[in-house]
């Protein structure tokens, strides 16, 4: 079955960096687009940024345009997040998920914080 294992998450300073990963299996990686979503407490679902198949189209929300961005190694069957600049109001439980699907796995958490 589809699964996703996200790693990567921590406590980190403002101004800070961490890079998420997430191994994924059950399918075929590298026929499907791939988004990373975040989740803050009391709020709802939000789509982070979105990379194609290949690769070769990256997209973004533009409160992370310029501080994150979004990778993947099909080689690897694995997807990243390289998150710099990291702001409080980036603190939140972040997902990996396949489009299209349904399927999350158990995220990991980021919390910027001094």
């Amino acid at each position: 079955q589809v699964q996703f294992v996200e790693s990567g998450g921590g406590l980190v300073q403002p101004g800070g960096s961490l890079r998420l990963s997430c191994a994924t299996s059950g399918f075929t990686f590298s026929m499907y687009g791939m988004r990373w979503y975040r989740q803050a407490p009391g709020k709802g679902r939000e789509l982070v940024a979105h990379i194609s198949s290949t690769g070769e189209t990256t997209m973004y929300a533009d409160s992370v345009k310029g501080r994150f961005t979004i990778s993947r190694d099909n080689a690897k069957n694995t997807l990243y997040l390289q998150m710099s600049s990291l702001k409080p109001e980036d603190t939140a439980v972040y997902y990996c998920f396949r489009l299209p699907g349904t399927s999350w796995g158990q995220g990991t958490q980021v919390t910027v914080s001094s």
